[in-house]
């Protein structure tokens, strides 16, 4: 990386004109960093150690980088940590989908178009609108793609505080953003580190269906919904399975209940905007989507990524945990013919759930 600005420009200045130029391209705050994060290096490593990631391998790939911004970019000083709310307007309310169990419970962010897209495209042309006025710079954007400890980075800019949940948390938006980054040699002044306001406040760890908070600040992975319907490749394990209900891809509980949360605000940008009625589609529906049913229906979505035999396997769950009807018990029943062996142990659980043994 190269710095090419002049140290006598107003780098104070440049930040105003970044910070609108973030407004105006629809990120909903902006800060700026350095790269020391040794505490959270600390804090990664003994998480790491205790095997708490469960088959996320690729955390603790890269050695230090992770923790050590300037090792993965050489010459990087600063970080611009940028948020932006990503709540759908016109979504059902999660909690009316969550009682419902014949229903799918799919995680917000998903609802909408995949939020790596469309973060990076803005992230980079911020980058062009930089180099338009300051001329070259050293500079990489990432948007939960790289090794990047991206909460850390966020906290110490000033977008928020990291929660006894373990996610994101600002006075003024909530927990329902996404973040993203751009590392740079630009001298840009620091914003200062945001505090901590969860106070005595506990409502994530005692709401968690599986317990996986299982202390302030600690979560493990393994246990966690989110990580079981998403990173989690292999069998479900069964003590986990009543508890997932009808979530399907991710889980929001410990968000739905932050009384920070009250002052989130919706996601004025049509890419996040609810598609397919995702939102509130019931299970056995999108049980019987074939393969190409699924690729067409989660095409520019975050679902995507987990794969149709994942897809299927986390509905088999759900179904089993939904009211019986016949023809959930038949739509089972014709599924175990055609799919996977990892498919099939989760349909047999579906079946036992409701028919016995």
């Amino acid at each position: 990386m190269k710095n090419t600005v002049n140290k006598e420009q107003d780098t104070r200045s440049l930040l105003e004109n970044i910070r609108a130029w973030a407004y105006e391209l629809g990120f909903d705050q902006l800060g700026v960093t350095d790269t020391d994060l040794h505490e959270h290096e600390v804090h990664l490593v003994n998480w790491l150690n205790n095997g708490l990631q469960g088959e996320m391998d690729y955390m603790a790939r890269h050695g230090t980088k992770r923790s050590r911004p300037q090792e993965l970019l050489p010459g990087t000083t600063r970080i611009i940590s940028v948020r932006m709310n990503y709540l759908p307007p016109d979504a059902r309310d999660a909690d009316q989908v969550l009682e419902d169990s014949s229903l799918a419970y799919i995680s917000r962010y998903a609802l909408g178009r995949d939020y790596h897209k469309v973060m990076r495209k803005r992230l980079q042309a911020l980058a062009d609108k930089i180099q338009n006025q300051v001329g070259p710079f050293g500079y990489r954007a990432f948007v939960d793609s790289a090794p990047v400890l991206e909460k850390a980075l966020a906290s110490k800019a000033g977008l928020g505080w990291i929660g006894k949940h373990t996610n994101l948390l600002s006075e003024q938006a909530g927990s329902w953003f996404f973040i993203g980054e751009l590392f740079t040699d630009l001298p840009l002044p620091l914003d200062d580190q945001s505090t901590n306001h969860c106070g005595s406040c506990q409502a994530c760890i005692d709401i968690c269906p599986t317990r996986a908070i299982t202390a302030p600040y600690q979560l493990d992975a393994r246990k966690c919904i989110s990580y079981l319907t998403i990173e989690h490749k292999s069998v479900i394990p069964v003590e986990y399975r009543k508890a997932m209900g009808n979530r399907i891809y991710g889980c929001d509980d410990c968000q739905l209940v932050c009384p920070w949360n009250k002052y989130s605000k919706t996601s004025a940008l049509p890419d996040f905007a609810k598609r397919h009625h995702l939102d509130d589609t019931d299970l056995l529906t999108l049980f019987l989507w074939s393969e190409k049913e699924f690729l067409k229906y989660t095409e520019g979505s975050a679902i995507r990524r987990i794969g149709y035999q994942q897809w299927i396997r986390n509905l088999a769950v759900a179904l089993g945990n939904a009211p019986a009807s016949p023809e959930i018990i038949n739509a089972l029943r014709q599924r175990m013919a055609d799919t996977s062996a990892l498919v099939q142990q989760h349909i047999q659980w579906a079946l036992e759930q409701h028919c016995g043994n």
